[in-house]
């Protein structure tokens, strides 16, 4: 990144509190980068949090937002109606106005993505926004080696058409060819078979129609086996599917963690198997750990939105800013754009027994 990027923060959203927020941020500000953050929230909380930080001050800035922020519990559309001053709104607000470049939130997923569909623009050809979500693989993707694969959508939608599971299809394609550097990732649908006739209708039909993308590396169906392999690099399904897999997947990951937390604790042949096995283990701890990601996208939107998870600490929160800055300094909602105008294909020209 060579030009200047300005990113909001929202400071009072994640399980933690500003605190991780405030220091993921100045750690930010003392690396070598354009990146400057807009943290948003309450002011004198923020200055009392940054009074124990290092950073630089002519790449941070604080915006006073006077409501709460959106408590997890709470419904989101009845909390932002409530405060129009909350720390989500106004951090939106910096982004629709130009003030800043893209949105990051480690707050409520639902407070995030309803304020983003009420300030900012759906693209053009966008039915539906999409929240994607990482999820730790076998196999690596692109030129970087990257542990991670995307799948979309995970919680912004309940059912998809297969109009809208294509443009999910575009808009996972471009964020991995920005994000993962990947140039051609390869694009599935989940299904319950490979074969292009199982599935769902909605399925079914937009496997059809991604067949007959050009442009688009698509793949076909996969199952749920393939997900963790690493088979493809972007998985499309509907939000509600979405999100059981990605539940499913986090739950996996800590009830082996506790066993063997447990079998270490009651076995002597573990502890030493263990130990054995660190170098192994200190690698797959890495390579699952999804802090270095730092965040997802919310794609769809005219304006570069991430949400980062809600137990975000300083270091994820960091990764999510870096994250949103790369989005929009690589073109992301450009390259949605185009990659949809693409799939409508060429507008209709008028003439002799055209329709007006």
């Amino acid at each position: 990144m060579a030009r200047p990027i300005r990113v909001a923060l929202d400071a009072m959203g994640g399980d933690h509190g500003l605190r991780e927020t405030v220091a993921g941020a100045a750690q930010l500000t003392r690396e070598d980068n354009p990146v400057h953050v807009l943290l948003v929230g309450d002011e004198p909380q923020i200055t009392a949090a940054l009074s124990q930080q290092r950073y630089d001050a002519a790449r941070l800035q604080v915006v006073h937002a006077a409501g709460v922020c959106v408590g997890m519990a709470e419904d989101a559309r009845a909390a932002l109606a409530a405060r129009p001053d909350c720390s989500i709104k106004v951090a939106a607000a910096l982004v629709a106005s130009g003030e800043a470049q893209a949105l990051v939130s480690a707050g409520h997923t639902g407070a995030t993505i309803l304020t983003a569909a009420q300030t900012f623009g759906r693209l053009p050809g966008v039915r539906r926004a999409a929240l994607a979500a990482v999820h730790p693989t076998e196999q690596k993707h692109g030129p970087k080696g990257d542990p991670f694969a995307l799948m979309l959508d995970v919680g912004a939608t309940v059912g998809a058409s297969a109009e809208e599971l294509v443009g999910f299809a575009i808009m996972g394609s471009a964020y991995a060819q920005i994000i993962s550097e990947n140039e051609r990732p390869r694009v599935a649908l989940l299904s319950n078979g490979a074969e292009p006739n199982k599935g769902t209708p909605e399925i079914v039909a937009a496997h059809k129609l991604l067949a007959a993308l050009p442009g688009l590396h698509f793949y076909g169906n996969v199952e749920g086996l393939d997900i963790p392999r690493g088979t493809v690099d972007v998985i499309v399904c509907d939000g509600f599917l979405g999100n059981v897999v990605l539940k499913m997947l986090e739950g996996v990951t800590e009830v082996v963690t506790d066993i063997a937390k447990d079998a270490y604790a009651r076995s002597t042949l573990w502890k030493i198997g263990m130990k054995m096995l660190s170098g192994d283990l200190h690698q797959l701890r890495e390579m699952t750990d999804w802090k270095q990601y730092g965040g997802a996208p919310v794609l769809g939107f005219d304006q570069v939105v991430i949400k980062a998870h809600g137990r975000s600490n300083a270091r994820a929160i960091r990764n999510a800013v870096r994250v949103a800055a790369k989005a929009v300094d690589r073109g992301l909602v450009p390259r949605i754009t185009a990659g949809m105008a693409a799939a409508a294909g060429p507008a209709p020209t008028s003439g002799p027994g055209s329709a007006r």
